[in-house]
């Protein structure tokens, strides 16, 4: 019986072991799951040196500097040493020439011509009416260029070329003062307003005299008075960061007469040379608008005397610069014209027509838009770059 049992025993083990080979051999196989993949190492960074602008472009490298760190971000920019203003319009002179050649060679050209008759007259008239120079201003000249002809007869170039100059320097004028009121007696700034219409380029020519004013050597204070547009006002301020100059600046849209008297006070305040005020853009047909520029003159008298009146004008407005010269010479007493742009245009006539017009002499011409292209105005070298060497 045991052994019976025994049997049995063996022969259930035997079957155990037989099922459970056959599940192994036969069960279903796993899926194969794809590779893990080891995600290659960060490169490691290119670290250039800084290279001057340019020199990627000279050796052909394409490497990209690495931004500065942040304390050198918010460190402010070095202050600039501008050049004097002795000398610039001579350094300019080419400039000028390049863009006049139509008034002086076109009248060179018609002068030398060995038979002046009426129409020829007439194109030289012509010439000076385009280059605005102004009708009444363009008939005393035909009148006495015609003169002087008959009285020379024959004329060879450089007769010509004497004559025509000796006629210009007459309409311009050398006699007139033209010095510009940076100074004053005592302890008080000198205060230059600045006014004009819009677009004329006040918040520019204001930045651009502290720059004269601090290359000769003054110290300057700025007041943003065009507080109706704070783009001007932050112009102003780069302005006068980049020669350290104070600026003065309100609230946008505050009260233009406030900040200017607070300007003068600032002047007063650090024994500054000159405080230069720049005004919003009026419209000269605006009768508002000009009251309030007045205002703004009172105020300031309040503290200090308004030295100079500077009036920017555009040069290629033309005959239109000439009745917003005369509409703001009414309200505020201009004592000087700035005159912007008279590198881009051959209508240089208007330096002679807007001081005969307003007996207010041109003080300074921007020739250009860099930031030292502004200079104390000099009719010798304007009228010798007008009609060439």
């Amino acid at each position: 019986m045991d052994g019976y049992i025994g049997i049995i025993v063996i022969v259930a083990l035997a079957a155990v072991l037989a099922v459970g080979g056959l599940f192994l051999l036969f069960r279903p196989k796993a899926k194969d799951l794809p590779p893990v993949e080891t995600p290659p190492e960060p490169p490691a960074p290119v670290i250039t040196e800084p290279r001057p602008v340019g020199q990627g472009e000279r050796d052909g490298g394409g490497a990209t500097t690495l931004p500065p760190p942040a304390e050198e971000l918010l460190r402010p920019p070095p202050v600039e040493v501008p050049p004097p203003s002795a000398g610039r319009m001579v350094r300019l002179r080419d400039r000028l020439a390049r863009s006049q050649n139509v008034l002086g060679r076109g009248l060179l050209e018609l002068l030398s011509r060995d038979r002046l008759d009426d129409d020829v007259w007439d194109e030289i008239e012509e010439i000076l009416i385009t280059a605005d120079v102004g009708v009444a201003p363009t008939r005393v000249m035909v009148d006495d260029l015609r003169t002087k002809v008959k009285v020379l007869g024959s004329r060879t170039p450089d007769e010509v070329r004497k004559l025509l100059r000796e006629e210009l320097l007459g309409q311009v004028g050398t006699d007139l003062d033209r010095t510009l009121h940076t100074s004053a007696p005592g302890d008080r700034p000198a205060v230059v307003l600045v006014v004009g219409v819009n677009g004329t380029g006040k918040t520019t020519t204001s930045g651009k005299l502290a720059r004269v004013l601090v290359g000769d050597g003054a110290k300057v204070v700025l007041g943003a008075a065009d507080t109706f547009r704070a783009a001007a006002t932050d112009q102003l301020q780069t302005w006068g960061d980049r020669v350290g100059a104070a600026v003065v600046r309100g609230p946008e849209g505050g009260d233009p007469a406030s900040v200017a008297f607070d300007a003068v006070a600032k002047g007063i305040e650090e024994k500054a040379d000159t405080v230069i005020v720049d005004t919003a853009g009026r419209l000269h047909t605006k009768t508002g608008l000009m009251d309030e520029l007045g205002k703004v003159k009172r105020v300031i008298e309040k503290k200090a005397e308004v030295d100079e009146v500077l009036l920017v004008l555009d040069a290629t407005t033309g005959q239109n610069g000439m009745r917003q010269a005369q509409v703001f010479a009414e309200v505020v007493n201009v004592t000087g014209i700035a005159l912007t742009k008279l590198d881009g245009t051959a209508k240089g006539g208007i330096v002679i027509s807007v001081q005969r017009e307003l007996g207010v002499p041109v003080k300074l011409v921007g020739l250009g838009e860099g930031p030292d292209d502004l200079a104390p105005f000099d009719p010798e070298v304007f009228v010798d770059a007008l009609i060439g060497d």
